[in-house]
């Protein structure tokens, strides 16, 4: 049976009010979209009324079809007037959310500056740079044989063992100190004279506390040349020492021994904290120790290709990391990679 033509077209006018009071509620693009959907979507409410026009008689086909595309063509217009009218009210509301009041003080941004770390490498390569050394740099990565070997390492000597050393391959480690470089620099420069200081960051298999640590910092001095003695190493620390700490630090020298150098000295100031009076970071001594030196062994002149009966040197180790500790009266070393702000705001 054709459907009632009466009733496809009761259907369009109810159609077209509901849609009508649809658009005017909906306030956001999601009703939008639904509105599109429900009522001129391919399966929607006004499709539905073109797939019945098919079926009518004869004489209401065009009619209803003129009526159908007119509700159609008006839905689509107040739909696109509806979605502009959303659109200007979801900017406006966004510029309001946005506004900025020029009236409000400004927002302060932190200051970043210099870890404690760099500026010691920073000031330790100053000093020395001011007394005639040059600065190189190593690779991190070192050979067994320039780390030990060449620095008259015995074979069975403890600091060669896997379980004090990060090794990569039987030939290849971290480097665990800077010394390296002594005959690395040596096989590539004639003693005219040669001054050079290395800094750079070397690695030990150690437990952290708060003075050690598997990762930190040293300095490597070196100089080599006719007639070099102890009293040219002393005085050359000396200077460091007052330059960088003051003129009223002290320097001590006690034996010591290291497989590189022959004599060989530990070197230690005066107690930054106590004034030399005795304090639990001193120990009670009135000391602090700062580096390890001594004359250049004849056995690495060699390995570097001088004549130890031509040239002399002195050489010396400091870890930047306890300078560091003693310059910014830090007491534990695990403060270095804390990366507190609040902390690192103290040394700008």
């Amino acid at each position: 049976m054709p459907p009632d033509p009466a009733t496809i077209t009761a259907d369009l006018t109810a159609l077209e009010a509901d849609a009508r009071a649809q658009l005017r509620d909906a306030s956001a693009p999601d009703d939008l979209e639904r509105f599109r959907v429900e009522f001129l979507g391919r399966k929607g409410r006004l499709q539905a009324v073109f797939d019945a026009i098919p079926a009518l008689p004869n004489e209401a086909r065009a009619a209803i079809g003129r009526q159908a595309n007119t509700v159609k063509r008006e839905l689509e217009e107040q739909l696109l007037m509806r979605r502009g009218e959303v659109e200007a009210g979801a900017a406006i509301g966004r510029a309001e959310r946005e506004r900025i009041d020029v009236t409000l003080p400004g927002r302060w941004h932190r200051i970043g500056g210099r870890h404690p770390l760099r500026m010691m490498d920073l000031e330790v390569r100053r000093i020395f740079v001011g007394m005639g050394f040059d600065v190189v740099e190593g690779p991190e990565v070192e050979k067994y044989y320039y780390n030990f070997e060449a620095l008259n390492y015995p074979p069975d000597h403890p600091a060669m063992d896997e379980q004090d050393s990060f090794y990569i391959s039987k030939d290849l480690l971290l480097r665990t100190q800077t010394s390296g470089m002594q005959v690395r620099v040596m096989e590539e420069r004639a003693p005219e004279p040669l001054r050079v200081v290395v800094p750079g960051r070397v690695y030990r298999r150690e437990a952290v506390t708060a003075t050690k640590s598997h990762t930190f910092h040293q300095c490597e001095g070196l100089h080599v040349d006719r007639g070099i003695s102890m009293a040219h190493l002393r005085g050359c620390l000396e200077v460091f020492a007052s330059e960088l700490f003051g003129e009223q630090v002290e320097v001590r020298m006690r034996p010591d021994y290291f497989p590189f150098t022959e004599p060989s000295v530990d070197v230690s100031v005066t107690c930054l904290f106590c004034r030399a009076q005795g304090c639990r970071l001193c120990k009670h001594s009135g000391w602090l120790e700062i580096a390890g030196a001594g004359m250049v062994h004849p056995n690495v002149l060699r390995a570097g290709g001088y004549d130890p009966e031509q040239v002399s040197g002195y050489a010396f180790g400091m870890g930047i990391d306890r300078l560091a500790q003693l310059r910014y009266g830090i007491d534990n070393i695990r403060t270095f990679a804390d990366n507190d702000m609040r902390y690192l705001a103290q040394f700008r």
